[in-house]
């Protein structure tokens, strides 16, 4: 099986490098509905601008739907200080900790951004001594410092910075020479490009999967509201997201995750045997695992009254929304996974 790794990490390192806070994803969508049309799909968007690809497969009655969503983690500017500087408002869950001092971008009205830095109030360890090391980080302890000249609101304001601007972080992708790979929002960029090298290998080799196959691209994942809409003969939601790699879990960098249960709801039984017998089959490295802040498109879908049989598989990522890490090993155990499962034995 040919897992078009070269094209993931191609499509991983580029979807990395556009900015894609939810709320503000059009961008990188964009980019992702060209990559399908070059491949010669016909793409299709929710009214919430998600994508939709169908690929008629050998079985048009029970329909799969396989989602990974483009939305990341960002902020949103909630008030111009007297200083000069943005309080912020966080998109998606995360801890300011993770974000201290990293260079960030601030989308405004006009279309060019400006660039800046998320600093904690307290910054200087020559000023502020030890109230540098023990100020907890929260909305009200960090602000963006723009690169820019002003001191007060009204400097900043004529900037064309306002108030609801969105705010990206950079993400310092690496591709490390032994396989490692580190960025920001591997969470949930890794799966998307896992479905568009899926999505190239079928039209490459001129396939036909086991199944009809709906990809969704969802943008308001990590805001909780993500896949909307399922089509009428869609019996099973597979989500590829991330598998929390940390202590007291089972899932490693190396390998596909298959949830168990998340912090919503034990995922599908039957569903869940069948994908990690699927693995066994096929000597895929996975784990079956259990997370306990974590909720993915397959069971908000379930959640918003779906029925569908839904799963959650992914790689295995360390520091999840921190600055993460996962192995190619793990991106390519996915891919395989989904290959033997929808597309061919």
């Amino acid at each position: 099986m040919e897992t078009q790794m070269a094209y993931i990490l191609e499509c991983m390192e580029a979807i990395m490098a556009i900015p894609s806070p939810g709320g503000f994803t059009e961008s990188c969508t964009a980019y992702i509905e060209k990559e399908f049309v070059r491949m010669g799909y016909s793409v299709s968007r929710t009214n919430k601008n998600a994508l939709m690809v169908t690929i008629k497969g050998v079985d048009d009655e029970a329909q799969k739907m396989i989602s990974g969503h483009v939305d990341t983690l960002g902020a949103i500017v909630k008030e111009i200080k007297p200083n000069g500087r943005l309080l912020l408002a966080q998109i998606g869950g995360f801890s300011w900790n993770s974000v201290e001092g990293e260079n960030v971008l601030v989308h405004r009205n006009n279309g060019v951004p400006i660039t800046g830095s998320l600093m904690p109030i307290h910054a200087s360890i020559h000023i502020d001594s030890e109230l540098v090391r023990t100020m907890e980080r929260t909305d009200e302890t960090v602000e963006v410092r723009l690169d820019a000249v002003t001191d007060n609101a009204d400097m900043t304001r004529a900037l064309g910075v306002n108030v609801g601007d969105f705010v990206s972080f950079e993400t310092r992708y690496v591709q490390c020479e032994n396989g490692f790979i580190k960025s920001r929002y591997l969470d949930d960029k890794s799966a998307v490009a896992i479905i568009l090298g899926l999505c190239k290998s079928i039209k490459e080799k001129g396939l036909t999967p086991k199944y009809t196959l709906h990809f969704c691209i969802s943008n308001y994942e990590e805001i909780g509201h993500g896949v909307s809409y399922i089509p009428p003969k869609t019996d099973t939601l597979i989500a590829i997201d991330i598998g929390p790699v940390g202590p007291r879990q089972t899932s490693t960098e190396f390998a596909v995750s298959i949830a168990a249960k998340d912090s919503r709801t034990p995922y599908d039984y039957k569903l869940r045997q069948t994908l990690a017998e699927v693995c066994v089959q096929n000597n895929i490295d996975h784990h079956v695992d259990v997370y306990n802040r974590y909720g993915s498109d397959a069971s908000i879908g379930v959640l918003q009254g779906f029925n569908v049989n839904f799963a959650c598989i992914g790689p295995g990522v360390d520091s999840t929304h921190h600055y993460e890490r996962t192995h190619v090993k793990a991106i390519e155990n996915t891919a395989k996974l989904l290959w033997h499962y929808a597309v061919q034995d």
